[in-house]
């Protein structure tokens, strides 16, 4: 990497890593309560490192990270694409043995059997079976609204730094070579909230490998959009689609565990290395005239 990407990634780990320290040394720890007033916060470390590197270090104007607003078709495939790719892995998940079609929601309330209490529970079968349509469908228009506003907002402040910052440091590598640096970042970056249970919360520590998978195979795919979206902006809309239909990849599921199935399991894996294998193919009939080592 260059002396400014080392710098820049040594930055972000120490501000976003110190901040999950500091809140756990007070006695905070990861559940859905507090996923938000830690996790938002946290997500905007590395637009936190971007924005002091790019001011101090680099001594531009932090818009120069693609800070441009000129929406593009690219903008509406960042925000359908990730809804899809969580769709998608039902069909995968319902391959795997013990694994069976919920659609009354059932499979996904047992999830949470551990860390809600009865009564709650209770009280969300009861108010599911009364809702005029299945939730599914409720959740998929709500994560279609969340993906291009709030959650997009919070994708931001990791985009910033991964690619704003990071990414126009690393374009010397070549696209995909710079796009697995960043993925491997982006992964590790993960590991204080992975270990504390967040995605894999029944395996943590195989979480963290886990994370770091998921984020090489999502990393190109998020690049590509910052690219051709020609805006940070557009990165953030991916992402923060990503986050809010997440959800979607178990909600018809009965079992399986987090390593198989969902977004970032197994059978997520596969639904974004096919989701690569397109871009990849799609990048070399764009670029014929490109010699391999230059689309390395």
């Amino acid at each position: 990497m260059t002396r400014r990407a080392w710098q820049f990634t040594g930055l972000t780990f120490a501000l976003s890593w110190g901040l999950a320290g500091a809140v756990y040394a007070a006695g905070v720890r990861w559940s859905p309560t507090t996923a938000i007033p830690v996790g938002v916060p946290y997500m905007f470390m590395p637009a936190l490192a971007a924005f002091l590197m790019q001011r101090f270090v680099v001594r531009e104007k932090v818009t120069a990270l693609g800070l441009a607003f000129n929406p593009n078709g690219w903008w509406l495939a960042a925000w359908l694409t990730p809804v899809l790719a969580a769709i998608a892995p039902i069909g995968i998940g319902l391959l795997w043995p013990g694994v069976t079609f919920s659609p009354d929601l059932s499979g996904m309330l047992d999830r949470f059997a551990a860390v809600v209490p009865p009564e709650k529970l209770a009280e969300a079968r009861e108010k599911i079976a009364r809702l005029p349509v299945n939730p599914f469908f409720l959740m998929l228009g709500q994560a279609l609204v969340a993906g291009v506003t709030v959650n997009a907002v919070a994708a931001f402040g990791e985009e910033l730094g991964w690619r704003g910052f990071l990414q126009r440091e690393l374009a010397p590598f070549g696209f995909w070579r710079s796009a697995a640096v960043i993925g491997v970042i982006w992964g590790l970056w993960h590991a204080p909230l992975i270990l504390q249970g967040h995605n894999y919360p029944s395996h943590p520590v195989a979480g963290v490998a886990m994370m770091v998978g998921f984020t090489v195979l999502l990393s190109p795919l998020v690049a590509h959009t910052r690219e051709r979206g020609g805006s940070v902006f557009a990165a953030a809309v991916f992402h923060g689609t990503v986050n809010a239909s997440a959800g979607l990849a178990i909600l018809l599921l009965r079992g399986g565990s987090d390593l198989t199935v969902g977004v970032t399991g197994v059978a997520g894996f596969l639904v974004w290395g096919a989701l690569d294998l397109a871009l990849f193919l799609h990048r070399r009939r764009a670029s014929p005239g490109v010699p391999a080592a230059a689309r390395r």
